[in-house]
């Protein structure tokens, strides 16, 4: 079994290598600019690669890149390996990253927070306290009541 600094410099190869390969070598219409290699990860043994990528798109566009990426699968194992030098070359899993679409959700979420405080600030911009303005006791109102 390997290292994890082994498997970690591996995958920063491999990342490397596949998104060179995709700009430069692989001629599939279906691989044009809108695709982009987020992260990479190797199994401990340093047998199988997971390579994560989003598309920028719609839903046609990713289907097209995730055909375009697993016909090209053996083109880029083969770059791995002459590049990596290893014994054995690790398979190739390709993953749609969902990060894109995590961060518009969270977008999201964080405008209607936004609207829901103006809302807020709105509501009480005229509003006057429930009782004193300042409800807590002070020393000198203590000495009133003690006598």
């Amino acid at each position: 079994m390997a290292d994890n600094a082994r498997a970690k410099r591996l995958a920063d190869l491999i990342r490397e290598v596949v998104a060179k390969k995709l700009q430069r070598g692989i001629k599939d219409p279906r691989l044009g600019t809108h695709v982009t290699i987020t992260d990479t990860r190797v199994t401990g043994d340093l047998r199988e690669a997971t390579v994560f990528y989003t598309v920028y798109g719609d839903e046609e566009e990713r289907a097209a890149a995730a055909a375009g990426l697993e016909s090209a699968k053996g083109v880029l194992r083969s770059a791995v390996g002459q590049a990596a030098g290893v014994k054995f070359t690790p398979t190739l899993a390709f993953v749609a990253d969902a990060l894109p679409d995590t961060a518009k959700n969270i977008e999201e979420l964080l405008d209607k927070a936004r609207a829901s405080d103006a809302q807020v600030r709105q509501a009480s911009a005229g509003a006057a306290f429930a009782g004193d303005a300042d409800p807590y006791k002070k020393p000198e109102d203590e000495d009133d009541t003690a006598e």
